[in-house]
């Protein structure tokens, strides 16, 4: 590996079984003396710590032992305790043995310890990025929020304000195709932006977080320049993950529209959630996968499949208490902005402006809806790719021995060169 963030997959296919960067070796405890057997009790004249012997017991002679040199912080692995220093134990063993269980010091070059990683060191290390890079994340996320906006507030201005509105009870045929239309061509139209928008801010901003990683700041031109190649490959790869939802929902719907049953077409659509959910968590990887390892979209998918493998659970509760997050901190930013902007659309359009639906397409709703909503992406976007980045550097680290070539990229030469190190633990 290099300093580059684009980290090349070590070795072949290591999540298939293999571990990469993992020593093989004893576990580097040191023998420790038997207790003597039941019976004599101990002299009253107490050896030396270190040369116990049993009383009555001719005591062998002791070689002179040197004194053990204690390692070095942030240099190789004798900082979790093992074969440098502490009580037994691997790699991840907690330091000072019995009665200190807190979590392994660890070599920390940028934003996230160099170890298998919890909730909330995944949740701190999202925030702590956009804290210290916000040179490079707000302005990415505010630029693409902005434009994304702009464009939706015309969409909806100049395509939903001019509905037919009829005073009938049962509106013709031509005005319903015609309300149809529109409405789904601001629907597209809307889709098509959020789409470009989020593929762009997620490229750029995974390359950030990659180099976060490391304790290295990038600017936003050299996040563009890593990402622009990747761009449509990441553009292939979520078209293809959305055309693949959208056809495994008609396929299960498929029998029940095809029978006439309303039963059996919902029975369908029920069954097909969780497989979406199974899905949609099974390559969520696939994005980071693409950008970092600079693969191609079926191999992404296969290197995100391998990655969850066996940590569905674990990777589907972090990302829901993620979008859990960002969906309460967006509704306090977007809520108050959209009810002032609905206060002054029926001040303005009169009373009937409930009924014809004009209330919520003026000029000012439509625009502190807007404001909200770029407020809104600009905090949370980040902390969303920041911690699917994350997903994917924990899951390499206790799968792959990524940790390794984190350190050595982070300037860590000797970090992890212990041929005694036992492997990292999944």
């Amino acid at each position: 590996m290099n300093d580059s963030p684009g980290w090349a997959v070590p070795g072949p296919s290591p999540s298939d079984g293999e571990r990469p960067g993992a020593h093989d070796g004893q576990d580097g405890t040191e023998g420790a003396q038997q207790p003597p057997a039941g019976g004599p009790k101990w002299s009253a004249e107490q050896p030396p710590p270190g040369d116990w012997s049993s009383p009555g017991t001719p005591q062998a002679p002791q070689t002179p032992q040197p004194p053990r040199q204690q390692p070095q912080p942030g240099t190789g692995w004798g900082s979790y305790a093992g074969p440098q220093g502490g009580q037994g134990g691997g790699r991840y063993a907690h330091p000072g043995g019995p009665g200190q269980w807190g979590k392994p010091p660890a070599a920390k070059p940028g934003v996230i310890p160099l170890r298998p990683l919890d909730l909330g060191e995944i949740l701190d290390g999202a925030v702590a990025t956009m804290r210290s890079h916000w040179r490079s994340v707000l302005p990415i996320t505010l630029v693409v929020a902005t434009v994304v906006q702009v464009i939706s507030v015309l969409v909806q201005k100049y395509t939903l304000s001019d509905l037919p509105v009829t005073s009938n009870d049962e509106p013709s045929l031509r005005e319903l195709v015609d309300t149809l239309g529109s409405t789904m061509l601001a629907l597209v139209a809307n889709g098509f932006i959020q789409l470009i928008g989020t593929i762009v801010a997620t490229a750029m901003l995974t390359m950030i977080f990659s180099r976060a990683v490391l304790g290295h700041s990038s600017t936003i031109g050299t996040a563009w320049r890593e990402a622009r190649p990747q761009l449509l490959r990441l553009l292939g790869l979520t078209l293809l993950l959305g055309i693949g939802g959208a056809l495994l929902v008609g396929v299960l719907i498929l029998p029940g529209i095809a029978l006439r049953s309303v039963g059996l077409g919902l029975l369908g659509g029920f069954a097909a959630l969780p497989l979406l959910l199974w899905l949609g968590i099974k390559f969520s990887l696939a994005s980071p996968a693409l950008m970092l390892e600079k693969s191609s979209v079926a191999t992404s998918l296969r290197r995100s499949s391998r990655l969850v493998q066996g940590s569905w659970w674990r990777i589907f509760g972090i990302t829901a208490l993620t979008g859990l997050i960002t969906t309460f901190v967006a509704a306090v930013i977007v809520w108050p902005l959209t009810a002032v902007g609905l206060a002054i659309g029926l001040a303005d359009a009169g009373p009937t402006a409930l009924e014809n639906g004009t209330a919520a397409t003026g000029w000012a709703p439509l625009i502190l809806s807007a404001v909200g909503a770029v407020i809104a992406q600009t905090i949370t976007m980040p902390i969303q790719s920041g911690v699917t980045v994350l997903l994917y550097v924990d899951q390499r680290i206790r799968r792959e021995a990524l940790d390794l070539e984190l350190a050595r990229a982070a300037g860590l030469e000797d970090y992890g060169s212990d041929p005694a190190a036992p492997p990292t633990g999944g």
